[in-house]
């Protein structure tokens, strides 16, 4: 009979009594909503009380009921995260007598998954529903489209999926490396898949955020559609699925018809994700590079007939008529820190990733954050100096640099910190061609990023970082059982490794502390 500790908890709960002794799990946890908590915690509190008497389950709310599951499953050990019973059906299993209350200091805790750079399979999906759940993190940001894939069906625009969901081959490593992978790559999406993963998520009460990126990022859309793209500057007929990283200057042209058409596509994905469980709708807006539209008669004719004064200006127009569309329909834009340079509606929401002052500005103007800041929370960034880091690019981000992100910046006021719905670790996926490279870039991290969402913690210089390596002892073998393919405190596995060729350079390591602003 193996006894297992409370002192292993991730994240760490706010309030946990130890009585000192265990007692044996028969599998039978009394669960209740008790209104007092929804009061004093909110719907996502919880209360678990383990002693002579069985497990007890108070919560504000049902996530608060399944949010304190989830501790119990780390009271009860490692193989409580298996898929199956490995034990023999008469060993018992005991769980230590204690009392855990505790809920959650952000509503939004969310990790980003782009999957447009490299397709995971939907099973891949639904295992990350599972490791998010696992550590209490309830938004799952799907980047669906970009340059590189269009990964929804879309029924009224076949050839998005058929045609942009494929690339004829693929950069190996960073976008200044020579090497290719020749190998077809692509996948998406089928509308009942959608349901799927949107239902499976909000068992585990995790809202699913599409984002449908326009109206720069969009290649894929462009060699599905050449009609979308800026056809009085450049051959769009010969565009195909871009099989390389970086910014690119084939971004959609900004006529009514590509407007109508963006249209055509919200209206199918607002049914995929109802109201109910997916209230954000995340149109990117970032990095649109405008060279093609100051090359465009037909850009420029519409700069004139909206009078605007350049074309900075016309993405704002862009990026405003989708929120007004998307408000009128009771729903809510979201995108990259770049949407503010023109002014938003009120109910759209901001996701700050290039530092914190996008953030500070938009809940200054009084508009909701979701704080991801690249040098804090990027998670494709290199976790370690040195050779050994599979084609390492970026700042160097430990563990321990994760652990002490703070997501409210202290210039704002206690009226403007109100604005921050929570924070994002973000996996840009271009060097990530399968999900073990995504597991060994996103965890261990994105559990200190949980705790980071979760806990209510000290300020970052005093948070005790030495507690929480000693947690992660008992969190490791729980990745284990979850056969998640994270990097060992050591360092890389063999296997886990991209040796580069002599000569050639994988990645892109920057050195030196990352500029935070």
């Amino acid at each position: 009979m193996t006894q297992q500790s409370s002192t292993g908890l991730v994240p760490v709960p706010r309030t946990v009594t130890e009585s000192g002794r265990h007692g044996p799990y028969n599998d039978d946890v009394r669960t209740r909503i008790a209104p007092e908590l929804t009061e004093r915690l909110g719907p996502e509190g919880y209360r678990l009380t383990v002693d002579d008497n069985g497990v007890d389950i108070e919560g504000g709310g049902e996530a608060g009921i399944f949010w304190g599951r989830q501790t119990l499953r780390q009271l009860l050990g490692p193989d409580a995260f298996r898929k199956a019973r490995i034990r023999p059906s008469g060993q018992a299993t005991t769980v230590p007598y204690v009392t855990v209350e505790d809920a959650p200091r952000f509503a939004w805790r969310g990790l980003m998954l782009d999957v447009a750079r490299h397709f995971m399979p939907k099973d891949g999906i639904l295992r990350y529903l599972d490791l998010l759940a696992a550590h209490k993190l309830n938004v799952l940001h799907l980047h669906l489209t970009d340059d590189q894939g269009w990964r929804i069906e879309i029924k009224r625009y076949p050839r998005l999926a058929e045609v942009g969901g494929w690339r004829p081959r693929t950069k190996y490593g960073h976008q200044s490396s020579p090497l290719w992978d020749p190998r077809p790559h692509g996948g998406y999406y089928t509308q009942d898949d959608i349901r799927e993963i949107v239902a499976y998520a909000a068992e585990r009460h995790i809202t699913v955020v599409p984002e449908i990126d326009m109206p720069g990022h969009s290649q894929a859309a462009i060699a599905a559609y050449p009609e979308l793209g800026n056809t009085d500057v450049i051959d769009t007929t010969a565009l195909e699925v871009r099989d390389t990283w970086g910014l690119n200057e084939n971004v959609l042209a900004p006529t009514d018809a590509t407007v109508r058409f963006y249209e055509g596509v919200l209206e199918e994905v607002l049914e995929l994700f109802p109201a109910d469980r997916s209230p954000f709708v995340h149109i990117g807006g970032d990095e649109c590079l405008k060279d093609q539209w100051r090359a465009s008669p037909t850009a420029q004719d519409r700069i004139k007939e909206l009078g605007l004064a350049d074309e900075d200006e016309l993405q704002s127009w862009f990026i405003r008529h989708f929120d007004r569309w998307l408000a009128d329909r009771g729903r809510r834009l979201i995108g990259w820190d770049e949407i503010l340079e023109g002014g938003l509606a009120d109910g759209a929401a901001v996701s700050s990733w290039r530092g914190y002052a996008g953030g500070i500005a938009a809940a200054r103007a009084g508009h909701d954050v979701v704080m991801c800041p690249h040098q804090e929370v990027y998670l494709n960034y290199r976790e370690a100096p040195g050779d050994d880091e599979p084609m390492p690019l970026g700042y160097v981000r430990t563990l321990e640099d994760v652990y002490r992100f703070e997501p409210v910046p202290p210039e704002l006021t206690e009226t403007e910190a109100a604005h921050v719905l929570g924070a994002q670790a973000n996996v840009w996926t271009g060097m990530m061609e399968t999900q073990q490279r995504v597991d060994y870039q996103t965890f261990p991290r994105l559990v200190a990023f949980a705790e980071v969402a979760w806990s209510t913690l000290p300020t970052p210089d005093e948070r005790d970082f030495e507690a929480f390596t000693s947690r992660m002892s008992a969190h490791y073998p729980r990745l284990d059982a979850l056969g998640v393919d994270y990097r060992p405190p050591s360092g890389p596995r063999p296997w886990q490794q991209r040796p580069a060729p002599d000569g050639i350079r994988l990645g892109n390591p920057l050195d030196g502390a990352p500029p935070i602003d």
